[in-house]
């Protein structure tokens, strides 16, 4: 396998990770804070900028360096790597929860006026933070299991 695309797999998987720690220890309780049609308001805002090319390079692409390593590591006899094959279906894992979970969560929140912004902001934030955490944490596992096995050259 290419030295390379384990490593832009695992980098892509470490800063997603990290962009989620972030929004989850830091966005979402600063929003918690904010009367509920104000949070609901600076989300469905922080949702539209998301989708633009830096945040979908990053998501996207480290899901297809993701399953290229996987494929490699499980098939290619010179390099199969059970824990490479692990951190790429780690980061794929928190990726398909994404789509599964958050993604809906925040189009409903975008698309749901509601009369009662209080509890929709509620059952919103503790669903979607709930599962924000666990797309990190895979993320992260994703990381390690990516960059884990690389060789650092030591001394002959």
């Amino acid at each position: 396998m290419s030295g390379w695309l384990p490593v832009v797999a695992g980098t892509g998987s470490a800063v997603a990770g990290g962009f989620y720690l972030a929004f989850s220890a830091a966005v979402m309780p600063a929003l918690r804070r904010r009367p509920a049609k104000e949070a609901i308001a600076t989300m469905i805002a922080i949702n539209k900028l998301a989708v633009r090319p830096p945040f979908m390079i990053l998501f996207f692409g480290t899901a297809a360096a993701c399953g290229a390593v996987a494929v490699i590591a499980a098939t290619d006899p010179l390099t199969r790597s059970p824990i490479r094959v692990a951190g790429a279906a780690a980061y794929l894992a928190g990726w398909a929860s994404t789509m599964l979970v958050n993604v809906p969560l925040n189009n409903s929140l975008s698309v749901d006026g509601g009369s009662y912004p209080d509890l929709q902001w509620s059952r919103f934030q503790r669903t979607w933070t709930r599962a924000n955490l666990i797309r990190c944490g895979l993320s992260i596992a994703g990381a390690a299991g990516l960059l884990f096995p690389l060789r650092v050259p030591g001394p002959p």
